[in-house]
């Protein structure tokens, strides 16, 4: 789920340096050597077709939900596609343009997006979508085209596997399925049984491992009460942040389940105060209620940070969050299943020229370098591809089986790649914090917690 608006060396300065940093990590793991690189740079930087021929061109589809509650967070990940595409209009002699649709984050439409992207022939592969309703209907319309998506944002899990909670992120320790948790299971989504999805996001069950690991290591807190908005969504988080803390040396005092129609938390507040709990975890969404259980506890726990508040990326940078946590906003944290740019040396000179180039601070947001490294990852594949193809248009689905192997590439947001289901290998959750209970006041980043190396489970 992702909310933000409802609800990855690859600094390229000049010409040569840009389509180097998106191409030699590409042409160092095929073993090309530097006299293919020259030849790529001379066609993909400098436009190398002869003059007398009329310039080819390839599209990419973007479809993201640029109307209704999710513009906010999406219009920000479509600049920075087009950023990325700007900075290199052509590629092995290809000029290379965005064909952008709005699905509005309906399903259906996004469905009909990717069928209309399917009609036109020298359209290879997509950027997107946006959230995880929208790719469920998307992916098995692509996945019959050996169509290749990338996306920036989504973070459920299904969409890759076929198991929603691991056994080590369940405080039971048994598995649970997606078809358990209600929803599809990827392998549902894929006719051809053959992958085509890439994501550029962590999975909802490690964000409610981090802010675990966050709790407990770097706020100090061992003891908990655990509340979730009966959404599956909500509930993974619970079970993950539950199992993660326990493993930890932490003790989940109690879970209450949020009614919906009453999300009142006092009475179960109470009786966490009085087992002695430090915190609370919320997983679930700003709409259902569960930032109005921090405004409770301001009646039961110290105020602020001294009782911290913690929850997902439903709530994150939320200002609805913020207004109904009044008066006790501050010390509310939130995690982001993405890496945070703006933490990022590497990225300082990326960030510095978007916001030169799209002067408006509304037009960058938490997922636009996330989603230029996911332009970046197309381009790469679209490089081997073409050349696979002998300077001809590839087929789409050369570019998703060159997509698949990315591996190694470096990105704003860090070294880039995906695992055998499509998954990021490049495993980063950000944490942030409210620093007030003004909800016009930015969220500041606190942390970030990388299971790039090792999965929590």
């Amino acid at each position: 789920m992702t909310w933000l608006g409802a609800r990855r060396n690859a600094e390229y300065t000049n010409c040569e340096s840009r389509a180097a940093a998106v191409i030699l990590s590409v042409v160092e793991r095929l073993g090309l050597g530097a006299v293919v690189v020259a030849c790529v740079l001379s066609s993909a930087c400098l436009g190398g077709s002869s003059p007398s021929r009329p310039p080819n061109t390839i599209r990419v589809g973007v479809d993201l939900p640029l109307s209704g509650p999710e513009a906010r967070a999406a219009a920000p990940a479509l600049y920075g596609m087009k950023f990325f595409v700007e900075r290199h209009p052509t590629i092995d002699g290809f000029d290379v343009s965005l064909r952008t649709a709005d699905d509005r984050g309906d399903p259906s439409l996004g469905a009909a997006n990717v069928r209309a992207f399917l009609t036109d022939p020298k359209l290879v592969a997509m950027l997107g979508p946006f959230d995880a309703a929208v790719a469920r209907q998307e992916i098995p319309v692509a996945n019959a085209a050996d169509f290749a998506m990338v996306s920036p944002a989504t973070s459920n899990p299904c969409l890759t596997r076929d198991v929603f909670t691991p056994a080590r992120l369940n405080p039971a320790r048994t598995v649970i399925t997606c078809k358990q948790a209600g929803l599809p299971a990827a392998s549902d989504l894929r006719p051809n049984k053959t992958n085509n999805f890439f994501r550029l996001t962590t999975t909802d069950d490690l964000q409610g491992a981090a802010a675990a690991d966050y709790a407990f290591r770097k706020l100090h807190v061992l003891r908990a009460g655990v509340i979730s908005d009966h959404e599956a969504y909500g509930q993974g988080l619970v079970y993950a942040f539950s199992a993660r803390f326990a493993s930890l040396g932490g003790t989940v005092l109690g879970r209450l389940e949020l009614d919906p129609k009453n999300p009142s938390a006092t009475a179960f507040l109470k009786s966490m105060k009085n087992a002695g709990a430090q915190a609370i975890y919320y997983g679930g969404s700003t709409q259902a209620g569960g930032c109005g259980v921090r405004a409770e506890m301001a009646g039961v726990f110290p105020a602020g940070e001294a009782a911290p508040f913690l929850g997902g990326d439903g709530i994150a940078e939320d200002p609805a969050c913020v207004s109904s946590a009044r008066p006790n906003g501050a010390g509310i944290f939130a995690t982001v299943p993405i890496v945070d740019a703006a933490t990022r040396p590497d990225a300082a000179a990326t960030i510095r020229d978007f916001r030169a180039t799209y002067g408006n601070t509304a037009d960058y947001g938490p997922y636009t370098v996330v989603a230029y490294d996911a332009t970046a990852v197309l381009y790469a594949a679209l490089d081997q591809a073409i050349r696979d193809a002998g300077g001809a248009l590839p087929d789409r689905a050369a570019v998703t089986a060159r997509v698949a192997e990315t591996s190694g590439l470096s990105g704003a947001t860090g070294n880039l790649g995906f695992d055998r289901a499509g998954d990021t290998t490049n495993r980063v959750v950000s944490v942030v914090e409210t620093t007030s209970s003004d909800s016009r006041a930015p969220w500041r980043p606190v942390d970030a917690v990388d299971y790039s190396a090792r999965l929590p489970y």
